[in-house]
């Protein structure tokens, strides 16, 4: 079995299984009940898939053809430095807009957490309206 024989097998292998984990993620997607855990599945699998078809398709032209290109290798850089950052964005704003949680949660670890800053938030409003009221 030749060289280029061998690259092309390996990124195909690498490329389906990319293909199976985005379609994972669609799944997920479809079928998860609330943003929270959609988020999740969204983020986790298809980052895992996009890196396996970049890397696949990466490694085919490199043994293939010899070719290394910095495209792919800034692709993958992106997809891992965006994703998990929308993801957390995305389910940090569902939570502040008071989305709900799956009836299926078991617990909210954050409810404790914003529910003791909206109490202080709420204290310093007050005491800047009185402060404005009193004249200082």
């Amino acid at each position: 079995m030749s060289l280029s024989v061998s690259g092309e097998i390996i990124g195909a292998v690498l490329i389906l299984i990319g293909a199976i984990f985005s379609l994972i993620s669609a799944i997920g997607n479809v079928r998860l009940p609330d943003v929270y855990t959609r988020s999740h599945a969204a983020s986790k699998s298809s980052t895992l898939g996009v890196l396996c078809a970049l890397v696949g398709t990466l490694l085919y032209f490199l043994i293939s053809d010899g070719f290394f290109s910095i495209r792919l290798i800034l692709g993958i850089f992106f997809v891992f430095l965006t994703a998990p950052v929308a993801a957390h964005v995305i389910c940090r704003a569902a939570y502040r807009s008071q989305v709900p949680l799956a009836e299926q949660s078991v617990q909210d670890e954050l409810k404790d957490y914003y529910m003791e800053n909206e109490i202080e938030t709420a204290q310093l409003e007050d005491k800047e309206k009185i402060a404005v009221y009193q004249g200082k």
